[in-house]
């Protein structure tokens, strides 16, 4: 027998009314039934087991899982249920059980709400968000919300730059900077965090018997939707406000952007390619995509951190690197902590580039991100010299003879790799950066 649709929805709604807590799922069900019924309790308890607790579930996936629930049917049997009282159809905001509850976010409990917010009518952000997908069937032209540009890499494949154009961008950051940046992140992530850089990704690594370097393939473009809308409804917002908010933070690529690549790759990959960038996904290139993909990424974190410190190994993660690094000990069974650690990433729905894995051991040069780590954080000693070199020959000889890439802005550009020597080695970015005040930039 199965309960009616009614019966189910009202009470998928009324759970979802609140954080997936026994207490609470009891309470709110019993109200929806007029009683506290004796099947409730071990029905709450099934449902935290099915959807994990400290989550939201979408209402028809769970609505989906009541008309399945074998004892809620053996209960349903014997006893007369019906819906006694609608739950309330006042949209609020109902975060997670646990931290989710002290995330300070935006709240936005409508999507009329959240169009004003944007500026923009309801029509408008509905176009914007395209939940239908309908961005890969678009032409080239103003209808299209992104630029897109392929990016070769170092071994022979391509990646995509997917950059929003103004008025979606100006969106992503209004986001970025009240919803998605108030949820934190696991504490290994050093890449796209406040108080966060490159050399705090590091730091934890210097001076170890050995260092295992991993790289996460495809580390945007893998990311779903479904992903990031159970982000969403995690933070508490009601679910067509978190679907908006999903479809604004995710993309699909044109059909003609995939086929220009036709020519270049042979037809496996453009295959692979497709599946890849023709699903909802998060763009390479959108501000609000690298704080997305670490949240995204949380439980990978979760359990590297945990096979870590079991290991006796430090970890941490910038973006889609991965480095793990100990002593004698974790040296001696770093195989089978590799093979783990893969295991761990494909559960987590990422795959580890095996051909970028790297195990550095002290007789090497130990190096991420291109940071030297044997002994102390530096640069590499080539990288220095050819800073060094450059800044040289500019004040001999004036800075035009040493833009042989034509940059737009030279200036800026040997600043900024000064800057970078200067954050790791500031003795050595001390002398260079009193060198670059001596170039005669007008020469």
């Amino acid at each position: 027998m199965a309960p009616k649709p009614q019966l189910a929805n009202f009470l998928a709604k009324s759970i979802l009314n609140g954080s997936l807590t026994e207490i609470g799922i009891r309470k709110r069900a019993a109200i929806v039934l007029g009683r506290k019924w004796p099947f409730l309790p071990a029905f709450a308890k099934r449902v935290i087991k099915a959807f994990g607790a400290g989550r939201r579930p979408r209402q028809v996936a769970l609505c989906a899982f009541i008309e399945k629930d074998a004892g809620f049917l053996r209960a349903q049997a014997k006893n007369p249920l019906a819906v006694i009282h609608e739950p309330s159809s006042r949209p609020r905001m109902c975060p997670a059980a646990g931290p989710p509850r002290t995330w300070k976010i935006l709240p936005i409990c409508t999507v009329s709400a959240l169009a004003r917010r944007l500026n923009l009518k309801p029509n408008e952000l509905a176009w914007f968000a395209d939940c239908r997908t309908q961005a890969r069937r678009l032409p080239d032209g103003p209808l299209r919300h992104y630029r897109y540009r392929w990016q070769p890499k170092r071994d022979g494949t391509f990646r995509l730059i997917e950059s929003p154009k103004q008025r979606l961008k100006a969106m992503l950051r209004f986001l970025l900077a009240n919803v998605v940046d108030a949820i934190p992140s696991h504490q290994a992530v050093h890449g796209f965090r406040s108080g966060r850089s490159i050399k705090s990704f590091a730091e934890t690594h210097v001076a170890k018997a050995i260092v295992l370097k991993l790289d996460l393939k495809d580390f945007f473009p893998s990311i779903s939707r479904a992903r990031i809308l159970s982000i969403f409804l995690t933070a508490g917002y009601p679910e067509n406000v978190a679907q908006i908010l999903t479809g604004l933070c995710v993309t699909c690529v044109p059909s003609q952007i995939i086929r220009d690549l036709s020519e270049r790759i042979s037809a496996r990959e453009l295959r692979a390619l497709k599946v890849l960038y023709q699903r909802p996904h998060l763009p390479q290139g959108a501000p609000t995509s690298p704080a997305l993909a670490n949240l995204a990424a949380y439980r990978l974190d979760c359990r590297l951190w945990g096979l870590a410190q079991g290991a006796g190994a430090d970890y941490t993660r910038y973006a889609d690197d991965l480095v793990f690094s100990g002593g004698t000990e974790f040296a001696r069974g770093i195989e089978r902590f590799y093979i783990r650690a893969c295991a761990i990433a494909l559960e987590e729905g990422f795959e580890v580039n095996t051909r970028k894995t790297k195990v550095m051991r002290k007789s090497v040069s130990q190096r991420v991100a291109g940071i030297v780590l044997n002994n102390q954080i530096n640069v590499p000693r080539e990288n220095y010299d050819q800073v060094k070199a450059m800044v040289h020959n500019c004040v001999l000889h004036g800075p035009s003879q040493q833009n042989r890439a034509n940059l737009p802005d030279f200036r800026a550009h040997l600043r900024g790799r000064i800057a970078h020597i200067e954050i790791l080695n500031p003795k050595r970015g001390q002398k260079l950066r009193a060198q670059f005040q001596e170039i005669d930039w007008a020469s």
